[in-house]
């Protein structure tokens, strides 16, 4: 019993043999799309619009060179990271911190001296570098020298304290 669907050479329909060399016939062309147009409002005669092309996403563009500034709208620095302005002054926070220390009376007499030092040699390199800290070296002289003229009233008034105590007394001792 032989198969409808076959030929005499034994192959299928679907597949011309090979002998035969005819081709089968093209498949049937995609319908091709209808155009569609922007409704017509009463009133209008506006043309009808095309619809918007679609793009592929763009990917971002590689990071800039080294000490290359970032285009405009860029994130600054890779992968957003914070970047820093001029760093504060070391020198102006040891300031602050020994004038500080030094009028609380932990460092009575060190704490003030190295206070206002620390603080005009930080100011000075501020002014020459353009570092951040010029505010607390301002407060370290400024606490410094505060506490150092305390300390030298407080000085003289111990001094003479001790000088009139010394007039008070009398000579003799009597029981």
């Amino acid at each position: 019993m032989s198969d409808p669907n076959t030929t005499p050479s034994g192959t299928p329909d679907s597949q011309p043999a090979a002998d035969s060399g005819v081709m089968p016939p093209a498949p049937p062309a995609a319908p091709a799309a209808p155009g569609y147009a922007a409704p017509a409002y009463p009133g209008s005669a506006a043309p009808a619009a095309t619809p918007p092309s679609y793009q592929a996403p763009g990917y971002p563009q590689a990071a800039p060179a080294y000490g290359a500034a970032p285009a405009y709208g860029a994130a600054p620095g890779a992968y957003g990271a914070y970047q820093s302005g001029p760093k504060t002054n070391v020198l102006a926070i040891v300031s602050m911190i020994a004038s500080i220390v030094g009028f609380v009376l932990i460092l009575p007499v060190i704490g003030p001296i190295a206070g206002a030092i620390m603080g005009h040699i930080s100011l000075g390199q501020i002014k020459r570098t353009g570092e951040n800290g010029r505010g607390m070296a301002l407060a370290g002289v400024i606490v410094g020298w505060v506490g150092i003229g305390l300390q030298v009233i407080g000085i003289i008034a111990w001094f003479s304290l001790m000088a009139w105590a010394v007039s008070q007394g009398s000579g003799s001792y009597s029981y």
